[in-house]
């Protein structure tokens, strides 16, 4: 068992996961329930999800904190009847890792159970294994005070049925959105690479499509990749610019954009022209991955400017 608690923890030191195929939720109309009241939203404390319906477990991670447990090969969720204890305040995901390739890689799953948590769209690592039920409610209390921190405080109705699925709540997706991300639920990298290309090309301003190919394209370059391989090929090898971009991938998908912009901005000036564009368009990749709203992002982009000019 490993567990990490939460401490002093903070979101900024994860990346954004709302955006990964679908757009952010729409505004809610006036009256209607915004993060942080006590207004109720349908849907049980508990249910599942897969690659293709997260995007609701993101949605939902705006009004409650949700815990995400992994299971799967003979180990069955164990938290089903520990969540709905507290009366709505925190929901839970439950997600099969054998069957759910892409959340087993956003949330770098290596063994089940694995345990995490959504606040706000973003995850946080909790612990993997099981723990004593005090520890438990320690880390529920810990994922409350940090919800609490971010303004993500409301409740949900418990459900007679708590394993129902919450009902899809999002507008339709244009065509070539839809399309890439039906590939991306089937596993289907390339489909939804080129799905989202088209989308680019008709409207070079869609930027929902150009984030989501940034991120469709760091998915598929992560396809297989052994993280402890290509960690010990880059600590051998330091300069190789294939190596050190694939690092720099699993860095972000990981949450840590602060190591990878510097890592690569670090290995920037010993680099020929070539190299040097290898690396600005990767990082530019990046920027639209995190957003442009995000701290790390603008000091990144400070960086950079003055590497080039």
């Amino acid at each position: 068992m490993t567990n990490a608690p939460l401490g002093g923890a903070n979101l900024r030191g994860a990346v954004d996961l709302s955006s990964l195929v679908r757009p952010p939720a729409p505004a809610p109309a006036p009256g209607a329930h915004e993060p942080g009241s006590s207004s109720t939203t349908a849907g049980g404390v508990v249910r599942s999800a897969t690659d293709a319906t997260f995007t609701e477990v993101l949605d939902l991670s705006s009004t409650v904190p949700v815990i995400v447990e992994f299971f799967g090969q003979g180990v069955e969720a164990s938290l089903t009847e520990f969540v709905p204890q507290y009366g709505g305040r925190i929901a839970l995901v439950t997600v099969d890792a054998t069957t759910n390739p892409q959340l087993v890689q956003a949330f770098q799953v290596q063994q089940v159970p694995t345990v995490a948590a959504v606040v706000g769209g973003r995850p946080v690592q909790l612990f993997t294994g099981t723990l004593a039920e005090q520890d438990l409610r320690d880390v529920m209390e810990q994922v409350l005070q940090l919800a609490a921190q971010n303004n993500v405080t409301g409740s949900i109705a418990v459900s007679v049925d708590a394993t129902a699925e919450a009902e899809p709540l999002e507008e339709p997706l244009p065509p070539h959105h839809q399309e890439a991300y039906d590939a991306l639920a089937n596993g289907d990298f390339p489909t939804a690479i080129k799905a989202y290309e088209t989308a680019i090309a008709q409207n070079p301003r869609d930027s929902l499509a150009v984030a989501g190919l940034a991120q469709i394209s760091l998915l598929s370059r992560l396809d297989g990749v052994s993280p402890d391989e290509v960690h010990g090929k880059a600590a051998a090898d330091p300069t190789n610019v294939d190596i050190q971009l694939v690092v720099a991938d699993l860095d972000v998908a990981g949450g840590n954009l602060d190591d990878a912009f510097a890592r690569l901005l670090d290995l920037f000036p010993t680099l020929d022209a070539e190299g040097k564009n290898r690396i600005r368009t990767r990082i530019l990749d990046y920027f639209e991955i995190a957003g442009a709203d995000d701290e790390r992002v603008a000091a990144a982009r400070r960086r950079l400017t003055l590497l080039l000019y």
